[in-house]
């Protein structure tokens, strides 16, 4: 399994790490993604690389921008 790291801008509720989780949860490939309130941080796992410009398109589609 690969985990890659975002730092996400924008995030200031439970809400928002929901709406993250569930955009970004729905791609192709993505087996696993944990948001980190605190410290602004989304963890996303899969078997195989996932184009980053990809992961960042669905962080915008939820209202948040990839830093």
């Amino acid at each position: 399994m690969i985990t890659s790291t975002y730092v996400v801008q924008g995030m200031n509720c439970q809400h928002c790490v929901n709406s993250i989780t569930e955009t970004v949860g729905e791609l192709s490939g993505v087996t696993g993604v944990l948001v980190d309130l605190p410290t602004g941080t989304m963890n996303v796992t899969s078997p195989s690389p996932v184009d980053a410009d990809t992961i960042r398109q669905a962080v915008e589609e939820a209202g948040f921008q990839v830093a």
